[in-house]
Protein backbone atom coordinates (compact mmCIF):
# COMPACT_ATOMS: atom_id res chain seq x y z
CA UNK A 1 0.00 0.00 0.00
CA UNK A 2 0.91 3.43 -0.68
CA UNK A 3 2.40 5.62 2.30
CA UNK A 4 1.47 9.12 0.55
CA UNK A 5 -1.96 10.34 2.77
CA UNK A 6 -2.03 8.17 5.89
CA UNK A 7 -5.05 6.97 7.53
CA UNK A 8 -5.75 9.11 10.60
CA UNK A 9 -8.71 7.84 13.52
CA UNK A 10 -10.16 11.58 13.65
CA UNK A 11 -12.18 10.82 10.32
CA UNK A 12 -10.60 14.22 8.05
CA UNK A 13 -11.15 14.49 4.20
CA UNK A 14 -8.41 13.01 2.39
CA UNK A 15 -6.74 14.68 -0.72
CA UNK A 16 -7.51 12.29 -3.72
CA UNK A 17 -6.16 15.12 -6.44
CA UNK A 18 -7.58 16.34 -9.23
CA UNK A 19 -10.19 14.45 -10.88
CA UNK A 20 -8.90 14.60 -14.53
CA UNK A 21 -4.94 13.52 -13.77
CA UNK A 22 -6.94 10.61 -11.28
CA UNK A 23 -9.27 9.43 -14.71
CA UNK A 24 -5.89 9.33 -16.65
CA UNK A 25 -4.14 6.84 -13.96
CA UNK A 26 -7.07 5.03 -13.19
CA UNK A 27 -7.95 4.03 -16.72
CA UNK A 28 -4.37 3.35 -17.43
CA UNK A 29 -4.66 0.56 -14.11
CA UNK A 30 -7.77 -0.24 -15.55
CA UNK A 31 -6.27 -1.35 -18.63
CA UNK A 32 -3.43 -3.13 -16.72
CA UNK A 33 -0.93 -0.48 -17.88
CA UNK A 34 0.28 -0.10 -14.77
CA UNK A 35 -0.52 -0.39 -11.14
CA UNK A 36 -3.13 2.04 -9.26
CA UNK A 37 -1.20 4.07 -7.07
CA UNK A 38 -3.72 4.70 -4.11
CA UNK A 39 -2.37 6.78 -0.97
CA UNK A 40 -3.65 4.15 1.52
CA UNK A 41 -0.90 4.73 4.41
CA UNK A 42 -2.57 2.22 6.71
CA UNK A 43 -5.89 1.63 5.98
CA UNK A 44 -6.43 -2.06 4.83
CA UNK A 45 -10.21 -1.47 4.63
CA UNK A 46 -10.48 -3.61 1.18
CA UNK A 47 -8.50 -5.77 2.76
CA UNK A 48 -10.67 -6.57 5.76
CA UNK A 49 -14.39 -6.20 3.63
CA UNK A 50 -15.12 -9.92 2.46
CA UNK A 51 -14.34 -9.46 -0.49
CA UNK A 52 -13.28 -12.43 -3.00
CA UNK A 53 -10.15 -11.86 -4.86
CA UNK A 54 -10.34 -12.72 -8.47
CA UNK A 55 -6.89 -14.35 -9.97
CA UNK A 56 -6.45 -14.87 -13.68
CA UNK A 57 -4.96 -17.57 -14.83
CA UNK A 58 -2.56 -15.38 -16.22
CA UNK A 59 -0.76 -14.85 -13.19
CA UNK A 60 1.46 -17.36 -12.86
CA UNK A 61 3.47 -15.43 -10.36
CA UNK A 62 0.68 -14.36 -7.89
CA UNK A 63 -0.57 -18.01 -7.81
CA UNK A 64 2.66 -19.15 -6.69
CA UNK A 65 2.55 -16.86 -3.70
CA UNK A 66 -0.66 -18.08 -2.76
CA UNK A 67 -1.24 -21.14 -1.18
CA UNK A 68 -3.56 -23.77 -3.28
CA UNK A 69 -5.68 -24.46 -0.55
CA UNK A 70 -7.01 -20.66 -0.53
CA UNK A 71 -7.86 -20.88 -4.04
CA UNK A 72 -10.57 -22.04 -5.78
CA UNK A 73 -12.37 -21.91 -9.40
CA UNK A 74 -13.99 -18.81 -10.33
CA UNK A 75 -17.38 -19.06 -11.09
CA UNK A 76 -18.74 -18.56 -14.66
CA UNK A 77 -14.37 -17.74 -15.59
CA UNK A 78 -12.66 -19.86 -18.36
CA UNK A 79 -10.53 -22.68 -16.37
CA UNK A 80 -7.54 -21.50 -14.93
CA UNK A 81 -9.05 -18.21 -13.29
CA UNK A 82 -9.60 -18.50 -9.63
CA UNK A 83 -11.19 -16.46 -6.52
CA UNK A 84 -9.37 -16.35 -3.34
CA UNK A 85 -11.89 -16.25 -0.04
CA UNK A 86 -11.74 -14.60 2.86
CA UNK A 87 -11.39 -15.85 6.52
CA UNK A 88 -13.58 -15.99 9.65
CA UNK A 89 -13.03 -12.17 10.14
CA UNK A 90 -13.86 -11.23 6.68
CA UNK A 91 -9.48 -10.59 5.80
CA UNK A 92 -7.62 -11.55 2.86
CA UNK A 93 -5.52 -14.65 4.16
CA UNK A 94 -2.29 -13.07 2.85
CA UNK A 95 -2.89 -9.64 5.12
CA UNK A 96 -0.63 -10.40 7.96
CA UNK A 97 -0.11 -8.13 11.12
CA UNK A 98 -2.13 -5.24 8.91
CA UNK A 99 0.46 -5.86 6.05
CA UNK A 100 -0.02 -7.61 2.92
CA UNK A 101 2.24 -10.70 3.06
CA UNK A 102 2.32 -10.73 -1.37
CA UNK A 103 2.05 -7.20 -1.72
CA UNK A 104 4.90 -7.56 -4.66
CA UNK A 105 3.08 -10.67 -5.50
CA UNK A 106 -0.32 -9.71 -5.58
CA UNK A 107 -2.99 -10.24 -7.62
CA UNK A 108 -3.76 -7.62 -10.82
CA UNK A 109 -7.23 -7.32 -8.87
CA UNK A 110 -5.43 -5.59 -6.09
CA UNK A 111 -3.17 -4.06 -7.80
CA UNK A 112 -6.16 -1.72 -9.83
CA UNK A 113 -7.96 -1.54 -6.28
CA UNK A 114 -8.52 2.56 -5.89
CA UNK A 115 -11.67 3.00 -3.71
CA UNK A 116 -11.91 6.37 -5.07
CA UNK A 117 -13.71 5.06 -7.43
CA UNK A 118 -16.78 5.35 -5.21
CA UNK A 119 -15.89 8.50 -4.63
CA UNK A 120 -15.53 9.52 -8.37
CA UNK A 121 -18.82 8.00 -9.49
CA UNK A 122 -20.71 9.25 -6.66
CA UNK A 123 -21.61 5.72 -5.62
CA UNK A 124 -21.65 4.35 -2.07
CA UNK A 125 -19.84 0.96 -1.84
CA UNK A 126 -21.97 -2.04 -0.57
CA UNK A 127 -21.25 -5.39 0.81
CA UNK A 128 -21.26 -7.35 4.32
CA UNK A 129 -18.43 -5.82 5.49
CA UNK A 130 -18.30 -2.37 3.33
CA UNK A 131 -18.23 -0.22 6.22
CA UNK A 132 -14.88 0.42 6.80
CA UNK A 133 -14.42 0.98 2.81
CA UNK A 134 -17.34 3.06 2.65
CA UNK A 135 -15.92 5.71 5.83
CA UNK A 136 -12.75 5.78 3.85
CA UNK A 137 -14.55 6.92 0.73
CA UNK A 138 -17.17 9.32 2.13
CA UNK A 139 -13.31 11.61 3.59
CA UNK A 140 -12.22 11.20 0.03
CA UNK A 141 -12.18 15.16 -1.67
CA UNK A 142 -11.15 15.29 -5.44
CA UNK A 143 -10.15 18.47 -6.66
CA UNK A 144 -11.73 20.39 -9.54
CA UNK A 145 -9.34 23.17 -10.55
CA UNK A 146 -10.34 23.25 -13.97
CA UNK A 147 -14.17 23.49 -16.22
CA UNK A 148 -12.96 20.05 -17.99
CA UNK A 149 -12.76 18.34 -14.29
CA UNK A 150 -16.08 19.95 -13.13
CA UNK A 151 -17.10 18.30 -16.32
CA UNK A 152 -15.54 15.08 -16.05
CA UNK A 153 -17.21 14.63 -12.86
CA UNK A 154 -20.67 15.10 -13.99
CA UNK A 155 -19.68 12.85 -17.08
CA UNK A 156 -19.06 10.41 -14.36
CA UNK A 157 -21.59 10.53 -12.09
CA UNK A 158 -23.92 10.24 -15.31
CA UNK A 159 -22.03 7.20 -16.56
CA UNK A 160 -22.62 5.79 -13.16
CA UNK A 161 -26.45 6.70 -13.08
CA UNK A 162 -26.84 4.85 -16.42
CA UNK A 163 -25.02 1.80 -15.57
CA UNK A 164 -27.10 0.98 -12.28
CA UNK A 165 -30.51 1.79 -14.49
CA UNK A 166 -29.49 -0.24 -17.75
CA UNK A 167 -31.84 -3.79 -17.22
CA UNK A 168 -29.66 -5.23 -20.25
CA UNK A 169 -26.54 -5.28 -18.66
CA UNK A 170 -27.58 -4.39 -14.67
CA UNK A 171 -24.23 -4.77 -13.15
CA UNK A 172 -23.92 -6.88 -9.68
CA UNK A 173 -22.17 -4.70 -7.32
CA UNK A 174 -21.45 -0.92 -6.65
CA UNK A 175 -17.93 -1.84 -7.53
CA UNK A 176 -18.79 -2.83 -10.91
CA UNK A 177 -21.06 0.23 -11.21
CA UNK A 178 -18.43 2.56 -10.23
CA UNK A 179 -15.64 0.84 -12.62
CA UNK A 180 -18.07 0.77 -15.63
CA UNK A 181 -18.75 4.19 -15.01
CA UNK A 182 -14.81 4.99 -15.19
CA UNK A 183 -14.41 3.13 -18.37
CA UNK A 184 -17.82 4.56 -19.82
CA UNK A 185 -17.79 8.17 -18.70
CA UNK A 186 -16.22 9.82 -22.18
CA UNK A 187 -19.55 8.85 -23.91
CA UNK A 188 -21.29 11.44 -21.79
CA UNK A 189 -18.70 14.00 -21.31
CA UNK A 190 -19.15 14.17 -25.41
CA UNK A 191 -23.09 14.58 -25.08
CA UNK A 192 -22.12 17.61 -22.98
CA UNK A 193 -19.89 19.69 -25.21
Amino acid sequence: MMDAVPHDADGAALAAGPLTAWLTEMRAALRGERDAEVPCGDCTACCTASQFVHVGADELDTLAHIPTALLFPAPGLAPGHRVMGYDERGCCPMLVDARCSIYEHRPRACRTYDCRVFTAAGVEPNGVNATDIAARVRRWRFEYPTALDRTLRDAVHAAAASVAQDRDTRPVDATEVAVRAIETYEDFAERDR
